[in-house]
């Protein structure tokens, strides 16, 4: 596999992550090693944040999305790339080092930047009419949509956060859940 070159740098969680990231794209891959991040990476992460921009890469559950919230916290217009939970797992353990390359790279390739949305402010009542709420077997669509969309697992009041923070609009939220739905019908 041709490793994409990127401008960003990317933040992962520790070296085995840094090994699959490594062999999807050639940039500056930066580990914080877990909870406990020293001053020093801190700082490697603000210098890489404020000079070429970073993409957020965490393991696809609690102790990732925790991380993922302090980084976000800190670099608030850090770009987000979230991998399927289902890519991630490898026996009991999940994380970014149990995934293919080809897919750190479709992940890091869909991270979309978060920025305020252009005046198009998705509401709960769209997620309602969409199917993505409020009806049996919904949870599975808003999971599938998500992955679509490339903005990780949520519960419908996170995905709409989620949606509006990283400007995704109507247009595209009703296109990613056509597609899910025909991809479901030929299952």
């Amino acid at each position: 596999m041709k490793r994409s070159s990127i401008r960003e740098a990317i933040v992962v969680e520790g070296r085995d992550d840094v090994t699959v990231v490594e062999q999807a794209v050639d940039t500056l891959i930066l580990a914080t090693h877990g909870f406990g991040i020293t001053a020093e990476t801190w700082g490697l992460i603000e210098k890489a944040y404020n000079e070429r921009g970073i993409i957020i890469l965490t393991d696809p559950d609690f102790s990732g999305e925790e991380i993922r919230r302090r980084l976000t916290e800190r670099f608030p217009r850090a770009k987000q790339a979230y991998l399927p939970r289902q890519k991630a797992i490898k026996g009991d353990d999940i994380g970014v080092e149990n995934a293919t390359p080809m897919d750190v790279l479709e992940a890091i390739e869909s991270a979309h930047a978060t920025k305020e949305s252009a005046g198009e402010k998705i509401e709960m009542e769209e997620l309602v009419r969409l199917g993505l709420t409020g009806i049996e077997g919904a949870s599975e669509i808003r999971e599938a949509v998500s992955d679509r969309l490339g903005i990780g697992r949520c519960n419908s009041k996170a995905m709409l956060r989620k949606l509006n923070g990283f400007g995704i609009g109507i247009v595209e939220l009703e296109e990613a859940v056509e597609w899910v739905k025909q991809q479901r019908s030929q299952k």
